[in-house]
């Protein structure tokens, strides 16, 4: 897919809505060779999604093995609004908390007290994090009223040509 049509898709407001979002599912491909799939938190910085984790989180040694991933980010209604992302994990070490972690849960409701209490614990417990940065590769928005998931694309051309017969 060619940066363009990448960047066509995710400048659309839905995309956008979603890139708002708090949380996006994470699929990899594990040591084992078995799928994963987990939510993480993440950030959209406009050009890549950042998502934060523990040094010694199992992710890790597989996406230094195959970095190829898949997110889906989406909403919990009717009709249900779908991002889906391919592409390259680069792994980012870092000493103490990325600026991007605390802002991936800078939309939970917390008051303020909570939050400073969460931000005081967060900062006791990591000495380091590793930023998983992913550039998109690939896009697609299905939002069941302009975009449709490619098979039921076909089943849609297909009842046409029917109709038409």
């Amino acid at each position: 897919m060619r940066a363009d049509e990448i960047t066509e898709i995710l400048d659309r407001p839905i995309s956008r809505e979603l890139l708002a979002r708090d949380v996006t599912r994470l699929a990899y491909v594990a040591k084992d060779g078995t799928p994963r799939n987990v939510p993480i938190a993440f950030t959209w910085n406009g050009s890549e999604i950042v998502m934060c984790t523990t040094k010694n989180a199992p992710k890790l040694p597989a996406l230094r093995e195959n970095p190829m991933v898949a997110l889906t980010i989406d909403t919990e209604v009717h009709p249900p609004k779908i991002l889906l992302i391919r592409g390259r994990a680069e792994l980012d070490v870092v000493e103490g908390i990325p600026d991007e972690y605390l802002q991936i849960n800078g939309s939970y409701e917390m008051t303020p007290e909570q939050r400073v209490e969460w931000e005081a614990e967060v900062r006791s417990l990591y000495d380091g994090m590793v930023r998983i940065v992913v550039t998109p590769t690939w896009a697609k928005l299905i939002d069941f009223e302009t975009t449709l998931p490619s098979a039921v694309e076909e089943l849609v051309r297909q009842r046409a040509e029917r109709e038409r017969a």
